[in-house]
């Protein structure tokens, strides 16, 4: 029975640092936050009444369900907490533990203390140093100071309706293209993907099926993965200049993503690569992409981010896309010039020069084609 136990997604901005997280199916993890240290409730806007999602913590401690309110100003969040019937009587029966990724708040109890909130990560870091929270009436007000003041946060957690609210803003309109050895997969999740950013979901294994009015098996046994690997790069090649669309390819050698020399097209959006794994545990999956991308055999490794998942169930679609967007996310706000720079290479007709995009006039032929569709 497939099972997918952990989903882990690297950052390939540069293929040198490789940015980690961690994804665990049935486990609301979020990041930290930081609290500003001078705020007032009418300088936020865009308030929000949002249910406390519920999660699965290491301590054995019991878990408040309550409702918070939220609040995006500009340089700081607000976070509203109803505590109202929980008898607390001082700020000494409360506490609040921030990290720049993470936030804890328990109501202190003899015994085992009450958590209010544990949320690992939060949409995106904070100053933790400056977070400032106080009793008002019957509500725990915290405070956070954004460490990027330009982002706007959706909600206080990274979860997956946060990450497609909150995608727009990161990727500007720019496509998406899943790669990797499963259609189906690619498939799946780009659907997933879609849904969640309002994007158009396209399949080149359909478009292509469509067109030539016989299934893609039946193209490989009459004319081989050559002739299939050429037809979807021309398909990728007539969609380069589509904006808002989830693009999922063909998987496997047949497939143009496959093959380094035919990635000229999917440069036009940003590339995540959906990696199946056997490793059991963090360490190894990390040593088995920097493996990869050292090796330079596997073509995937073009991509600009790989999630990668051990096992495959259609049930996890969602979280993998989740997975998707987080680490798409990460990516853009180590450069946020990235969406603007994949618009410069479609207006400069998606050439091959990526990330090295040249001046207009550029000639391709002027230079050798093995520095084309690599890293």
């Amino acid at each position: 029975m497939a099972v997918v136990p952990l989903r882990l997604c690297y950052l390939f901005p540069n293929h040198t640092n490789l940015n980690f997280s961690l994804f665990k199916p049935n486990v609301f993890s979020l990041s930290s936050f930081s609290l500003s240290p001078s705020s007032s409730s009418s300088s936020l806007s865009q308030k929000q009444y949002l249910p406390l999602h519920s999660c699965r913590c290491s301590s054995i401690a019991p878990v408040s369900t309550t409702t918070y309110e939220f609040s995006d100003g500009s340089a700081e969040v607000e976070l509203r907490l109803k505590i109202g019937g929980l008898d607390i009587r001082s700020s000494r029966d409360i506490s609040v533990d921030t990290h720049d990724t993470s936030l804890a708040i328990r109501v202190l109890r003899q015994g085992a203390p009450i958590t209010l909130i544990e949320t690992n990560p939060l949409f995106d870091r904070i100053k933790s140093s400056e977070t400032i929270w106080y009793i008002d009436d019957d509500e725990l007000v915290v405070n956070c100071k954004k460490q990027d003041p330009d982002l706007k946060w959706p909600d206080i957690m990274e979860s997956w309706e946060s990450l497609a609210t909150g995608s727009s803003q990161l990727l500007q309109g720019t496509s998406i293209y899943l790669v990797g050895d499963s259609t189906e997969i690619n498939q799946k999740v780009a659907q997933e993907l879609a849904i969640g950013l309002g994007y158009t979901p396209l399949s080149t294994k359909e478009l292509l099926e469509t067109y030539t009015k016989q299934t893609v098996d039946s193209w490989l046994l009459a004319e081989g993965s050559d002739s299939v690997a050429e037809a979807e790069s021309a398909v990728l090649e007539s969609i380069s200049s589509h904006a808002r669309a989830v693009i999922a390819t063909l998987g496997g050698q047949h497939g143009a993503s496959g093959r380094a020399n035919k990635w000229q097209h999917l440069y036009a959006g940003f590339t995540v690569w959906l990696s199946q794994t056997e490793a059991l545990d963090e360490d190894s999956a990390r040593e088995e992409t920097h493996k990869s991308v050292k090796d330079g055999r596997i073509s995937y490794t073009n991509a600009d981010v790989v999630v990668k998942l051990q096992g495959w169930d259609p049930a996890y679609a969602k979280s993998v896309a989740q997975a998707c967007l987080s680490a798409l996310k990460q990516l853009i706000l180590s450069d946020k010039k990235l969406p603007g720079k994949k618009s410069l290479y479609i207006r400069l007709g998606c050439r091959g020069d990526w990330p090295n995009v040249k001046p207009p006039g550029w000639d391709p032929s002027s230079e050798g084609n093995t520095t084309l569709g690599t890293h």
